[in-house]
C-alpha cells in the first residue's frame, strides 16, 4: 500500500565563489564560514524520485540505477537516512512507511562539480512534496545542508549565499537568494573536465583535516567573511572584473591551506594548473578579467565569464592538453518538480524492484 505520492524533483549543482571548506560540526555541516554560490542551470542536474510504502522493512536506495547498501558511499548515506527520518517524523509519518528513493546524476560523482550538492537539494525537495510539508526555501536548506553542507545552497536559484550561523543546533546556518537568477544573466561558467576519476580524499574527510591540521586556515574563515562582502558589492555593481578577480583568490587560498594540511590534501592535477596558466595568459591578453578560474574539491576547472566572452574562454581551454571536455553552463533557477520518474523507466533495476514489491 502507498502511503504518500511519488514525486520527482530535479536539481542542479552550484559552484561556489567564495568557498565552503572546514566544519565546526561534522554531524550537522556547520561551516566556519560563509560561503556565496552560482546554482546552475539544468545542463547538469540530479533527478531524484521518491516514492513512500510499508511494502519493504528498510528505506531502500538507488544511485545511478545501483542499490546501494550500508558501506557503500558511506559519506553521504547515513546523513541521506537521518533527513529521510527525521522529515517523516515532522509529517507524522509512521515508522512502518519505508522510503524508495532512486537518484540519477547526468554528470560525473566525487570529481569536483558538487554532485552530493544536487543529489541532496533535489532528495529534500521531492520528500517535501511528497510528504506534503510545504516547507519554505530556509527550512529545506537546512534539511539539504545534513546532507551535504553544499546542497542547502541548490535548493535556491540565482546567486545564493551560505550564512555561517553561530548556534549549536544549526538553525541560523541556512542559504538563501541573494540575486535572482535572471538579475546577471550573463553569468557563465564554462566547465573544464580534466579527470573523470573519484577523488581519493573525500570531502566530509578533507573538510576536517585542514581545520585541524593547517596552520594557514586559521585565517581563512574571517578571510572569506570579507570577500562576500566584497564580491556581494561587485555582483550589486555587476563589475566582473572585481568580482573575477575575489573567485581566483579564494580558489587559491583554499587550496593553500589543504596543501598546508597533514597530510596535505591535493586535488588538483597538473592539467588543472595549465588551466590555470591558460585563463591568466587570457586575462593578460586582454589587459583586464575576463575570466575567472576556481576548483573546488577536485581537479576540474570552473572557468567563470560572461556571455559575451564565453567563446574565447572555450577556445582558451580547448589549447590545453589534458582537457576532455569542455561544458558550458549558466545561472540556474533552482530545482524544479517534474512528471517521468525514474520508477517508470521498465530498464531501470529500481523500476523492476517497485513493480515487484508493489505487486507482492
Amino acid at each position: 500500500m502507498v502511503e504518500y505520492e511519488e514525486r520527482t524533483a530535479v536539481a542542479t549543482p552550484n559552484i561556489a565563489l567564495i568557498k565552503y571548506w572546514g566544519r565546526r560540526d561534522s554531524a550537522l555541516n556547520l561551516p566556519f564560514n560563509s560561503s556565496l554560490s552560482m546554482t546552475l542551470d539544468f545542463s547538469l542536474r540530479t533527478k531524484t524520485s521518491v516514492l513512500f510504502t510499508n511494502k519493504v522493512r528498510k528505506d531502500i536506495f538507488y544511485l545511478n540505477h545501483r542499490q546501494i547498501s550500508n558501506g557503500s558511499v558511506s559519506e553521504k548515506i547515513d546523513n541521506v537516512r537521518k533527513v529521510v527520518k527525521e522529515m517523516k517524523e515532522l509529517a507524522g509519518v509512521t515508522e512502518s512507511v519505508k522510503a524508495v528513493i532512486a537518484s540519477e546524476n547526468s554528470f560525473p560523482m566525487d570529481s569536483g562539480i558538487a554532485s552530493s550538492a544536487s543529489g541532496g537539494a533535489a532528495l529534500v525537495y521531492a520528500l517535501n512534496s511528497s510528504l506534503n510539508l510545504n516547507l519554505s526555501s530556509k527550512e529545506m536548506s537546512i534539511f539539504a545542508r545534513k546532507i551535504s553542507g553544499s546542497a542547502c545552497r541548490s535548493v535556491l536559484g540565482g546567486i545564493v549565499k551560505w550564512n555561517r550561523g553561530k548556534r549549536e543546533d544549526g538553525l541560523d546556518s541556512y542559504a538563501e537568494e541573494v540575486l535572482d537568477y535572471k538579475g546577471w544573466e550573463e553569468l557563465t561558467d564554462i566547465i573544464a573536465i580534466v579527470s573523470y576519476r573519484r577523488k581519493a580524499i573525500p570531502s566530509s574527510v578533507g573538510h576536517d583535516i585542514t581545520s585541524v591540521t593547517s596552520p594557514l586556515y586559521r585565517i581563512r574563515p574571517e578571510l572569506a567573511e570579507e570577500s562576500i562582502k566584497r564580491a556581494l558589492k561587485f555582483i550589486r555593481d555587476r563589475d566582473f572584473e572585481g568580482l573575477g578577480e575575489i573567485i581566483m583568490r579564494d580558489s587559491n587560498n583554499m587550496h593553500a591551506a589543504m596543501l598546508d594540511s597533514w597530510p596535505p590534501i591535493i586535488y588538483m592535477n597538473d592539467t588543472s594548473i595549465k588551466v590555470i596558466h591558460a585563463i591568466e595568459r587570457l586575462n593578460e591578453s586582454e589587459g583586464r578579467i575576463i575570466a575567472a578560474y576556481t576548483f573546488d574539491a577536485g581537479p576540474n576547472a570552473h572557468v567563470i565569464t560572461v556571455r559575451p566572452q564565453a567563446e574565447r574562454v572555450r577556445k582558451a581551454l580547448e589549447s590545453v592538453r589534458g582537457v576532455k571536455k569542455i561544458l558550458k553552463v549558466g545561472v540556474g533557477q533552482g530545482p524544479k518538480l517534474v512528471e517521468e520518474s525514474l520508477f517508470s523507466n521498465p530498464r531501470y533495476p529500481e523500476s523492476r524492484f517497485l513493480r515487484e514489491i508493489l505487486a507482492a
